[in-house]
């Protein structure tokens, strides 16, 4: 399941994120954890210290070999350069699973060990100070989503993704690559305020949007979420002495999270499990040539000097049927 957490900037999307990459990796199954954020904090969420996570191999430095790798022997893509971010696969592009070892692995995943199990994190690479004036951050989100694109998950394997806050994500078609979103909301009129542009949007593109609520402290917060979000609320949780301990860089064994906190954890899985069989693999595909034809009209035929048109091949659909016969 390919599964994202949204939110406000300090909602805790990536506390909780990082939460249930933990739950799923003491399950057992596998997992890749993708950290999309501008402000890049799942690796620290996930136990590394600083010098770790800042020596993260960043894929939007690794572009050009994600995309030489990705294009594989596909005739429509004639090089990595005529590749942009919302390049859809064809007859012939090298399709990614999420247990296997490949060069966008090797190049851009750095293994994490967590409690039970271990996951694949890989991380977009921080904005620098080279970026300032001449780049924008979906330059390098742009990696996940050509990632996104180009991968074959199937049961009980999981991508989770901490997007960047707010709805920047509407910028290209990344928001659409998920089987759930999980947007994170604190209940105020601030937390809940991302949650309103997202919901249109999601309506309209078929994304499941599932709304958790997070710092809540009663009754009350919880009856001003559900007036808010109504029946997309599904489950609201409050303080975690296990977090604060964390976020003190005094981490405690993952099985003595709290009850209610294992639970909550155990109820997201449920609902990103539930997803599966609403997966419809040809919706998913037209979904990635949609966003890649406005994006060849607005700025990529222009930038590349090719008519990107010409890249979608009109009999290909990515399932899990082709993956196995690659």
């Amino acid at each position: 399941m390919k599964i994202a957490f949204v939110g406000k900037g300090g909602s805790g999307k990536t506390t909780l994120s990082s939460l249930f990459i933990r739950h799923l990796a003491a399950t057992g199954v596998p997992v890749v954890a993708v950290d999309a954020d501008i402000n890049q904090h799942l690796g620290a969420a996930l136990g590394l210290d600083e010098d770790e996570a800042a020596a993260l191999p960043a894929m939007g430095e690794r572009l050009p070999l994600i995309k030489d790798c990705l294009r594989g022997s596909n005739p429509r893509i004639t090089s990595a350069e005529t590749m942009i971010k919302t390049t859809p696969p064809g007859e012939g592009s090298r399709l990614l699973r999420v247990q296997e070892d490949n060069p966008v692995y090797d190049a851009c995943a750095h293994p994490v060990r967590l409690d039970g199990g271990a996951v694949r994190l890989m991380v977009t690479g921080p904005f620098t100070d080279a970026d300032l004036g001449v780049a924008c951050y979906h330059s390098k989100t742009g990696a996940v989503e050509l990632y996104l694109n180009h991968l074959v998950d199937g049961r009980d394997e999981y991508v989770v993704v901490d997007m960047t806050a707010g709805s920047d994500s509407f910028a290209s078609g990344l928001f659409t690559r998920f089987d759930i979103t999980f947007l994170v909301a604190e209940p105020t009129r601030k937390g809940v305020s991302v949650y309103r542009q997202y919901r249109q949007y999601a309506r309209d593109f078929g994304v499941v949007l599932r709304v958790v609520g997070n710092k809540v402290q009663g009754q009350d917060d919880i009856d001003f979420l559900r007036a808010e979000v109504g029946d997309d609320l599904l489950l609201a949780v409050g303080h975690s002495d296990w977090v604060r301990s964390m976020e003190k860089g005094r981490p405690l064994r993952f099985d003595l999270l709290e009850d209610a906190n294992r639970s909550a954890l155990r109820a997201l899985q449920v609902a990103a499990d539930a997803t599966y069989e609403l997966r419809d693999w040809a919706h998913y595909t037209r979904q990635m040539v949609h966003f890649h034809l406005k994006n060849a009209t607005s700025w990529g035929n222009e930038r590349t000097g090719v008519d990107l048109a010409a890249q979608v091949d009109p009999g290909f659909v990515l399932d899990e049927d082709v993956a196995a016969a690659v």
